[in-house]
């Protein structure tokens, strides 16, 4: 249908992987923030409590504040950082596989609940300093919490995703009430003592605090878990594919990006655009939305030929972590993620098989497989 299709309101499907880019990494398409939400008529859509709250994270600011937030992170997940998160993540990937060996034993066990979705909470809460114990309540605040940034949600999804909000916010203001009292020797106690230098105005600096840590948070959470589901489901898919990437382990970064190609966490993102123009073609107006779909974008023969085969070894390309400013700020740590945990799994359970197919919640933005099924 082309790489900018009409949406059925007022909006355009970028499919194209050449466009999607272009959209993504061009200095004339915005969020959709605070000050666009203002200027349209069906204010009504932009009024729900969690859609207002996620406005004002990082992913839905443009300059100069997104610039000035970033800024203040530094580069979060530097080649330094992760090196010192490695042997974390190794501890938690080891200790998770060996809850998951303790249920194969007795049969069949869901790869979700047990790995998949508890190491992205054990990297990310032990990096920030959050108790073990709350665990289980922010992933379960993050899952309801997340229907606000569908394209369309609907009312009883606004109603849930509006509880999971003011859940979340009392939570990561106690979390920064309980460490400005009690600093560490941690990022969060960084992020203090930098916003308190920039900011004069304390109730300010810790709304942009609860922000940054609250996004930060349950940003890596969901697609992270969906990443190492999809990527077990897509490696055990096919007989013999995981035998052989046992014994060619030098192709698992390669098996990871393929995942991130095929299958990606995030399938839609929304920009703005800055004033009129004409994008492949087609004349977008200032201040329509453009809604730059991942997936197609992935598939898109034109980049990636015989895009509906997974192959280990294609070599291609993906939009997967976004592009430009809003480039995904824990690509890093999600790779890093997927690759222990794959390279441990390839070595303790060979005989490994799915016993039934990752199943997704129905959401289209931030997609979550809710079940797989696995034994040896």
């Amino acid at each position: 249908m082309g790489d900018v299709v009409r949406a059925p309101w007022d909006g355009y499907f970028v499919t194209g992987f050449d466009t999607c880019a272009k959209v993504l990494r061009g200095r004339g398409w915005l969020t959709p923030d605070f000050a666009w939400q203002e200027r349209q008529e069906d204010s009504e859509r932009w009024e729900a409590v969690a859609t207002r709250e996620m406005t004002g994270t990082l992913s839905r600011l443009n300059a100069p504040e997104h610039t000035c937030q970033r800024r203040s992170l530094g580069n979060l997940f530097d080649r330094s950082t992760i090196e010192r998160l490695t042997p974390d993540v190794e501890g938690h990937a080891d200790r998770l596989l060996d809850e998951l060996a303790d249920k194969l034993r007795w049969g069949e066990a869901d790869f979700v609940s047990t790995v998949s979705e508890q190491l992205p909470i054990s990297t990310v809460g032990s990096w920030l300093g959050i108790p073990p114990e709350d665990y289980p309540r922010i992933l379960e605040m993050t899952h309801n919490q997340v229907y606000a940034q569908e394209l369309l949600p609907t009312k009883s999804q606004l109603a849930v995703s509006a509880g999971a909000t003011v859940q979340l916010r009392a939570y990561f203001n106690g979390l920064i009430a309980r460490r400005r009292a009690e600093p560490r020797n941690d990022v969060l106690t960084g992020w203090i003592h930098t916003w308190d230098a920039m900011e004069p105005d304390r109730e300010r600096a810790d709304e942009i605090l609860y922000r940054l840590t609250m996004f930060v948070t349950i940003a890596s959470l969901e697609t992270t878990a969906t990443l190492l589901s999809a990527m077990t489901s897509l490696l055990l898919a096919e007989p013999g594919r995981w035998e052989w990437l046992r014994e060619h382990p030098e192709h698992i970064d390669a098996a990871v990006d393929e995942v991130l190609r095929y299958d990606p966490p995030i399938h839609i993102n929304t920009r703005i655009a800055a004033e009129d123009t004409v994008l492949a073609g087609v004349p977008i107006k200032k201040d329509s939305m453009v809604h730059v779909l991942y997936g197609a974008a992935n598939h898109d023969p034109r980049r990636n030929p015989d895009p509906g085969s997974f192959d280990i070894l294609r070599g291609g390309s993906h939009l997967t972590f976004g592009g430009g400013v809003h480039y995904c700020l824990g690509a890093a740590l999600a790779k890093l993620e997927a690759r222990t945990l794959l390279t441990r799994m390839l070595d303790r359970f060979p005989t490994l098989h799915t016993t039934s197919p990752a199943v997704y919640a129905t959401r289209m933005v931030f997609r979550r497989v809710t079940s797989l099924g696995v034994a040896l």
